[in-house]
């Protein structure tokens, strides 16, 4: 009886996924082409979510060359694409609701043993991937280490790896990883925002507000890029220059309540106390539970008086 309920909660719970990813509209499309620009047939194509690697989409390219995937949901993922006789390729793409992004990826033909050595660091990469999921970030930093030791010039093999050691408290060693990701690739929303995080949390702030701004230049729709450099602002003592950055961040994503607290407090100090009240009373609204509560409510209080 108790298998029997098991296998109906199992079956509900895989048919309640089911409709959800069909409620995502996002789309991936691309051609993976060789330097002479002829399509490359066969490659292995891997969308993997920089969120959990557990979200993954498997594809392999036509004989033109081209690959689709639909019902992708929102968020950031790494396109990685390999092939026998080239080396591996990857580009990083952020999906919005129902967004349809097109890309194209070149491969670079590469000797036997180049290949060799870059087979053995995508798998070192992919083992720090699988112990990364299983939250073992100590031997996922081992790993994707091993990866950059047989390809150094792997931008996301550093991003992995800086991710691992922020996870497992290693704040030093995560800030250069993430500085060296960035140095490989300065297109990388991912590694442009966990470089300027890292530097903010060391108390940089200056430092951190150029890698917050480029974040907000490649991906200026995404809430959490604008609220990051509003709060390096805050902190930078630039209050009045936050305010927008926070503002931006609720137009963005109605139910952002750690924004509407930070515009709450800006709007009191320039006395504009409607505005504020207004904010406060959808901060509550939104995070009644919120560590900063019991603060917003004496505020609230304090400015109806």
């Amino acid at each position: 009886m108790i298998s029997r309920k098991i296998a109906a909660v199992t079956a509900l719970v895989l048919a309640l996924a089911a409709i959800a990813g069909a409620q995502f509209q996002g789309k991936i499309s691309g051609r993976v082409v060789d330097k002479a620009g002829n399509p490359v047939e066969k490659a292995e194509v891997a969308i993997v979510s920089q969120k959990t690697a557990t979200l993954r989409y498997d594809l392999k390219t036509d004989k033109d060359g081209r690959f689709v995937q639909i019902g992708v949901m929102p968020g950031y993922f790494m396109l990685n694409v390999k092939r026998s006789g080239f080396a591996p390729g990857s580009k990083e793409i952020h999906i919005g609701i129902a967004g349809d992004e097109a890309v194209e990826i070149t491969l670079t033909s590469v000797e036997a043993a180049v290949e060799k050595s870059l087979s053995a660091a995508d798998k070192a990469f992919l083992s720090g991937n699988k112990l990364y999921a299983e939250q073992k970030y100590e031997p996922a930093a081992a790993a994707y280490s091993e990866a950059i030791a047989l390809a150094p010039a792997n931008w996301g093999y550093h991003l992995n790896l800086g991710l691992a050691l922020k996870k497992g408290g290693k704040a030093e060693e995560s800030l250069a990883a993430f500085r060296k990701a960035v140095e490989l690739n300065p297109e990388s929303y991912s590694a442009n925002k966990e470089t300027g995080e890292a530097l903010a949390k060391s108390g940089a702030f200056a430092e951190a507000k150029p890698f917050y701004e480029k974040a907000i230049a490649l991906s200026p729709d995404d809430p959490d890029a604008q609220y990051n450099l509003g709060v390096c602002l805050v902190n930078g003592s630039d209050s009045a220059a936050a305010l927008p950055f926070f503002e931006k961040a609720v137009t963005l994503k109605p139910d952002y309540a750690d924004a509407y607290y930070q515009i709450a407090t800006i709007q009191i100090g320039q006395n504009r106390v409607p505005e504020a009240r207004a904010a406060l009373e959808k901060f509550l609204a939104l995070a009644p539970a919120h560590e900063k509560a019991a603060i917003a409510k004496q505020l609230l209080e304090y400015l109806k008086k």
